[in-house]
């Protein structure tokens, strides 16, 4: 598991319309890298939420491979979409969710959002208000004018700031209504019940009746009414067309909960977790023991988990992480290689490899290292800047400088500093004078970052 941090967001000038909502549809229209969102990646975790997800995407007549996921490494209990079709899950909810119906309930009111085109409608109703304030405020300049009274001219802005305000937040509670009677299609058509949106609202609802400074996030972002919550309740009772999640979502979010507790909250998981000799149970000790400190306990439990599931490729990851952050390198590496074999193709996993393979300065470990990282960018889920630096070094601990700039070129494209990516782009080209795909991308990376 590794965290990524992205660059803040000045929300300051949006404070005009006056509420959450409207800050955040801004925030909504902004690419994912640039939001001051602190990230985690977790390829086991990542596969289980796009697991979840797509029977409601189906649902939905949205494109599983279409929607990019994020885990937000945040204690707020929200979740929120952005950019037309990223979906943005917080660790906070994962955590505090009592089921994976809860989730898929969430999930399912979100895609509403996707498949609504609610954040094309929000950011041309968030002008709209915008437009109300500003004409407001030059009718009470106007006013305060005419009438001689800077008082009349504050009352006029006052009112029309207010009109501004209530115009946005009723579009906003129209939008969680729709996004609510959407869910409930799409969970009816994947055969799972409604219950879980239900209790996961209700229990949030009650949030209502405590000042605004200490409500969920979720709350202060979806507009929550006791109307909304009897819906959904209703629904779900009359219903009767979907049942329980698959068994194999239960057992998984239940082993995502427990590791998310075991490496972002260890004492937690460890008090929690205390005698429950279940997977998910063991899982959360063995992490929580190694981010405490206690290497040697939690590698005897990952190592008795890996005994009784031999082909739980996320098992022998985790052998590796706990080795490798502990500068046990060459231990680390059969671990990771384990996992690659067991789940060929898994990008972070290839990525997690490649980074303990290039420690050393062996030419077979770094050759296959550099096939790893190939593999891994050639994925949406592996193109990261990340990936792309471990790439550049790859190349360059083999003497490719031509592809190493390449890779530092894309590496810049994907954090978005333009200026760089040229540079690098353009100095690939003279070195790649006899690779002709490789020059025709770094043309192509020229000409993206000019378009940006």
């Amino acid at each position: 598991m590794t965290t990524v941090f992205a660059a803040a967001l000045n929300l300051r000038r949006l404070c005009a319309v006056g509420t959450v909502a409207a800050m955040l549809l801004a925030l909504m229209a902004m690419p994912a890298w640039a939001q001051g969102l602190s990230f985690i990646r977790d390829a086991e975790i990542e596969r289980d939420i796009r697991r979840f997800s797509e029977p409601i995407f189906v649902a939905a007549g949205v494109s599983p491979q279409s929607v990019q996921l994020f885990l937000v490494n945040s204690e707020a209990v929200n979740a929120f979409v952005a950019g037309g079709q990223q979906l943005f899950i917080n660790t906070g909810l994962l955590m505090e969710a009592q089921s994976v119906e809860e989730v898929i309930g969430v999930i399912a009111h979100e895609t509403g959002h996707i498949a609504g085109g609610h954040l094309a409608r929000g950011v041309q109703e968030l002008e709209r208000a915008r437009t109300t304030a500003l004409l407001t405020s030059l009718l009470g300049v106007a006013a305060g004018i005419a009438t001689g009274s800077g008082d009349v001219g504050a009352a006029v802005v006052a009112g029309g700031s207010g009109v501004a305000g209530r115009q946005f937040l009723s579009f906003s509670r129209t939008m969680e209504n729709a996004a609510d009677q959407a869910a409930l299609r799409y969970l009816d058509r994947a055969g799972i019940s409604s219950d879980g949106l239900a209790d996961f609202l209700e229990r949030l609802a009650e949030d209502e009746l405590v000042p605004e400074e200490f409500q969920s996030e979720y709350v202060r972002t979806h507009p929550l009414t006791r109307d909304r919550v009897n819906t959904v309740r209703g629904h779900a009772q009359r219903s009767g067309t979907g049942g329980s999640a698959p068994a194999e979502f239960t057992e998984a979010f239940k082993r995502m909960r427990a590791k998310l507790l075991g490496f972002l909250d260890p004492d937690r998981a460890l008090t929690e977790h205390a005698g429950d000799e279940s997977i998910a149970g063991r899982y959360a000790r063995a992490i929580a023991h190694y981010r405490n400190g206690d290497l040697q306990t939690g590698l005897a439990g990952i190592d008795a988990l890996i005994a009784e599931e031999p082909d739980n490729a996320y098992f022998h990851e985790l052998r590796g992480q706990m080795l490798l952050e502990n500068g046990r390198v060459a231990e680390a590496l059969p671990s990771y290689e384990t996992a690659m074999a067991k789940a060929p193709g898994e990008p972070l996993i290839e990525m997690a490899f490649a980074q303990a393979a290039l420690q050393g300065d062996d030419p077979a470990m770094i050759a296959r290292a550099t096939d790893a990282l190939e593999s891994a960018t050639q994925s949406r889920a592996g193109a990261s800047p990340t990936a792309f630096r471990l790439l550049a070094t790859a190349y360059g601990k083999s003497g490719r400088l031509g592809l190493s700039a390449l890779a530092l070129a894309e590496e810049a494209l994907a954090r978005g500093d333009r200026e760089t990516a040229v540079q690098q782009a353009r100095r690939a080209e003279g070195l790649l004078a006899d690779n002709r795909p490789a020059q025709l991308r770094a043309m192509d990376i020229i000409a993206l970052a000019d378009r940006r």
